[in-house]
C-alpha cells in the first residue's frame, strides 16, 4: 500500500536543521571558547603523550620527571617494530585480517540484535516490559569478566573453540547496546508510528524505515565504542591457533622483550590508536548535526 505523506512530513521535520540565534555578550563569547579550549587540551594530553613516547629515543623513556614531547625525535621506536613485525611465524596480514573481521562482524551483528530488542522494549505494550527493563539496567552493574567461565563452557558445548565465533558471541551478548538504543527510542513519539500504521506499514517496516534513520545518533555512537573495545582484545581465552589470534596479540607477544623493545612497545600503543580515532573523527560530526537536529516534540 503506498503511504501518504503524513509521516514523511514528520520525518522531513525531524531531520531538517533549524538555526537558533545563540544571544550572549562578546565577554560571554570569549570564556566560553576560553573554557572549551583548556577542555580540549586536556582532552588532547593523551594522545600527545602517546605520540611524545612513542618519538623517544630508548634514553629519553625513562626519564623523570617525564616530558611531554622528545627532545630528539626519531623513528627507530616504530622501524624495530616493523623489522619485528616480519619475523612473525605467521604473517602480519593474518593478523590484522582477524582483528578487523572479528571487530567489523561483532559490531554489526551487535547493533542489529540490540537494535531489534530495544525496539519492542521501548515501543511494545506486554505483559513483563519493565521487568526487563530493570534486569537490562542490572546487567550493567556486572563487568563482563563475570562471565566468562559461562561463556567459556558455553563455547565449548557448541564446538566454538579457535573458531572466529568464539570472539563474536561473548562480545555480541552485551547489555549497552540495547541499554543505548532503547533509551534513544523513547523518545521518538507514538503519533509517528501510529501514523506510519495507519498507512500500512508492518512493524519491521517502521523499524528500518522510521525508528533506525531517527536512532542514528545512538547507534553510530555504539559502533564507536564497539570497535574501540573490541579492537584491543585478544580473545585468548577462547583461541589458541596460531592463525586464528588477533593483531592485539602479536603487537603484545612482539613488545615482551624487556627494556630494549620498550620503544617499539611505544609505538604498538599509538598503531592500536589508529583505527579507533579515524572511526571517531569521520563519525563525530554526524553525532553532532544529529543529536542537535533530532530534538521530537508532540
Amino acid at each position: 500500500m503506498a503511504m501518504s505523506t503524513t509521516w514523511r512530513r514528520r520525518m522531513r521535520r525531524l531531520f531538517s536543521n533549524r538555526a537558533r540565534r545563540v544571544s550572549r555578550s562578546r565577554s560571554g563569547n570569549f570564556f566560553m571558547f576560553l573554557f572549551i579550549f583548556v577542555v580540549a587540551v586536556f582532552s588532547a594530553l593523551p594522545l600527545v603523550l602517546s605520540i611524545g613516547m612513542s618519538l623517544k629515543p630508548i634514553n629519553e623513556l625513562y626519564v623523570f620527571p617525564p616530558t611531554l614531547w622528545p627532545r630528539e625525535a626519531t623513528l627507530d621506536n616504530y622501524k624495530m617494530l616493523f623489522s619485528l613485525i616480519g619475523s612473525t611465524r605467521v604473517a602480519f596480514s593474518r593478523y590484522a585480517f582477524n582483528t578487523v573481521f572479528i571487530t567489523v562482524l561483532t559490531t554489526v551483528i551487535h547493533v542489529i540484535i540490540a537494535s531489534l530488542a530495544a525496539y519492542p522494549l521501548s515501543k511494545g505494550n506486554f505483559p513483563g516490559k519493565k521487568v526487563l527493563n530493570q534486569l537490562v539496567l542490572m546487567a550493567l552493574m556486572f563487568v563482563p569478566a563475570i562471565a566468562d567461565v559461562i561463556n567459556y563452557q558455553t563455547i565449548v558445548s557448541l564446538g566454538w573453540l579457535d573458531t572466529y565465533m568464539a570472539a563474536v558471541a561473548p562480545n555480541v551478548a552485551t547489555t549497552l547496546g540495547l541499554f543505548l538504543i532503547t533509551n534513544y527510542m523513547s523518545t521518538i513519539p507514538d503519533t509517528l508510528l501510529e501514523a506510519a500504521r495507519i498507512d500500512g506499514c508492518s512493524d519491521f517496516r517502521i523499524y528500518w524505515s522510521i525508528v533506525m534513520p531517527i536512532c542514528k545518533p545512538a547507534w553510530l555512537t555504539l559502533i564507536i565504542i564497539m570497535v574501540q573495545n573490541i579492537w584491543g582484545q585478544t580473545h585468548t581465552s577462547y583461541i589458541y591457533a596460531e592463525a586464528m589470534k588477533t593483531l592485539p596479540y602479536a603487537l603484545q607477544q612482539i613488545t615482551t622483550g624487556g627494556y630494549i623493545r620498550a620503544g617499539a612497545a611505544q609505538s604498538v600503543g599509538v598503531l592500536m590508536l589508529i583505527v579507533p580515532a579515524v572511526i571517531f573523527i569521520f563519525n563525530q560530526t554526524k553525532i553532532l548535526e544529529t543529536m542537535a537536529s533530532s530534538g521530537i516534540k508532540e
